[in-house]
């Protein structure tokens, strides 16, 4: 049975990667309007929102054990992204912001993102490091 769900919804992801190139090219071509294009896409993300909450329901409920993976990954990320938001910074200038048009808040909230990204870059590399290092020893 895992076997037949998982070939299913890798055909149907091959599919939905398809489907959506398609209006992309055409868009590029001028073969699609920009509204058209763009309710396309919310249509997209709708549908990979929906795979993103329906995988990882599906796999705890075939693997339980997994649950507890899931949720230290998941305090991980939240751990890495509260010491982001209390690292970063607003260093515009009022002026900056206001030619941007964005707050003060978003720009912290620009510089906790970037500052999350390198650090889960650090912790990747790190951690290929590492496994490589620890394949040599075995």
């Amino acid at each position: 049975m895992k076997d037949k769900v998982a070939k299913i919804t890798r055909w149907f992801l091959y599919a939905l990667l398809l489907v959506g190139a398609v209006p992309g090219i055409l868009f590029y071509v001028g073969a699609m309007g920009t509204d058209a294009f763009l309710w396309w896409g919310k249509f997209m993300f709708v549908i990979g929102v929906a795979v993103i909450i329906i995988a990882p329901i599906y796999t705890i409920f075939n693997n339980p054990k997994n649950l507890i993976k899931m949720l230290i990954s998941v305090v991980i990320l939240a751990v890495i992204l509260l010491v982001s938001y209390g690292i970063a910074t607003n260093h515009m200038s009022a002026l900056q912001l206001e030619s941007y048009k964005i707050t003060a808040e978003t720009s912290k909230l620009v510089g906790m993102g970037l500052i999350a990204t390198y650090i889960t870059l650090g912790l990747s590399v790190i951690t290929i490091l590492y496994s490589g290092i620890a394949k040599l020893f075995k």
